[in-house]
């Protein structure tokens, strides 16, 4: 039987991405060398951009996995070094980022950004009790503020205290009802203080929330995004080219139409759009007469539009809000009640949508354009 050649080994390696970079390991440099022997056996050496890579595992796995398929390989060996800080150099400048993520969000298998297109459709709401509905569903989740000006999801969830700091110099996110892993620029302010910041503080922000926050294993992280198309969906594209995007909507045309704007941006930076979901759906009095205060059909008229699912139609609710200000998820308080039930539902529709392997162990996205770095001072409540 034919041996492989060193280019059919690194064209199968192809097939390797790391979580983070989202890039191959060849097309980012990580191949340190390709030794193939006459009896078959593959040995391949990967560099990794930290000695203490949390998903060295995973790299090792996905290696054996591609290299084995190919015709003639009778045993696959997987070594491992470290980049220099030259090649990481070159590496940054090719990325066009200050520095190389060190794993933080290498065992997070979904990244969903929950957004929509102006303020006031509950999209906070959503975030928290969507989060609390995939720990009901036995999912491993945690909930990331990524609105640093109207940062909400303190008071949502309940938590507020300042978070500590690993030996390994990560952030260590606090801890919500349900067992739920929560980041808020508002841990590190004095109560509802302003952040008044221009562009390049929120991107270092949200960059340092991402990268310095030990997240640890998490089936889903979900990230409430502030209203509109600015700075924070740029970032994120930049940082998470594997993130899907959620759209949450109220039924009247006013907001479809200028959540559609959110549904471009995701396409615009080649995000991928996961599904709608429809708030303040109708509201129903205890006599049981339904009134649509807001209007009706806007959600299914946007998801038909960009033919995603509705994952739901989340009624209009005083316990959904009294719950969001008390600081406890209405589907951990009230599992039973119409709000509780609609949105278990459309947590189960996300986890319907999304994979369930580590991003590792997929196929490659098409690279996406490089963006533009972007410069920013260090948050000093954040660099201990």
């Amino acid at each position: 039987m034919a041996l492989p050649s060193t280019e059919q080994v690194t064209e199968a390696l192809t097939g390797v991405i790391d979580p983070e970079l989202r890039r191959s390991i060849v097309e980012l440099g990580m191949v340190r060398s390709i030794q193939i022997s006459d009896a078959g056996r593959v040995d391949v050496t990967v560099s990794l951009t930290t000695p203490g890579c949390p998903i060295r595992s995973h790299f090792q796995n996905a290696v054996s996995q591609e290299v084995s398929r190919l015709e003639g390989v009778s045993d696959v060996g997987v070594a491992f070094d470290v980049l220099s800080d030259q090649e990481k150099g070159r590496l940054q400048e090719a990325l066009g980022r200050p520095r190389l993520p060190q794993g933080a969000l290498a065992q997070v298998k979904n990244v969903i950004c929950v957004a929509s297109g102006k303020g006031g459709v509950g999209k906070s709401t959503m975030t928290a009790n969507l989060t609390a509905a995939l720990a009901v569903e036995g999912n491993s989740t945690g909930a990331l503020d990524c609105d640093v000006y109207g940062y909400s999801m303190p008071r949502m969830l309940g938590v507020n205290s300042r978070p500590e700091v690993s030996s390994e110099r990560k952030i260590l996110p606090l801890d919500a009802a349900g067992g739920i892993k929560v980041m808020s620029i508002g841990f590190f302010l004095e109560p509802n203080a302003a952040v008044v910041w221009r562009g390049p503080m929120l991107h270092k922000a949200i960059q340092q929330f991402l990268e310095d926050v030990d997240w640890g294993e998490l089936d889903y992280l979900l990230l409430d995004l502030p209203p509109g198309t600015g700075d924070v969906s740029m970032t994120l594209a930049q940082l998470l080219p594997q993130a899907k995007i959620l759209i949450v909507t109220t039924p009247q045309p006013a907001a479809q139409s200028v959540a559609r704007r959110a549904a471009d941006m995701a396409g615009k930076v080649d995000l991928e759009l996961l599904g709608v979901i429809e708030n303040m759906s109708g509201f129903t009095t205890p006599g049981g007469d339904r009134f649509t205060i807001f209007g009706e059909g806007g959600g299914q008229l946007l998801a038909d539009e960009l033919d995603i699912p509705l994952l739901g139609k989340v009624p209009l609710s005083q316990e959904l809000r009294q719950q969001a200000d008390e600081g406890v998820p209405l589907v951990l308080k009230d599992p039973d009640a119409p709000a509780s039930q609609a949105i278990r539902d459309a947590a189960r529709g996300l986890v319907a949508a999304t994979p369930q392997e580590l991003p590792v162990m997929q196929a490659a996205a098409p690279a996406a354009e490089l963006a533009t770095p972007i410069s920013g001072t260090e948050l000093p409540v954040l660099s201990q």
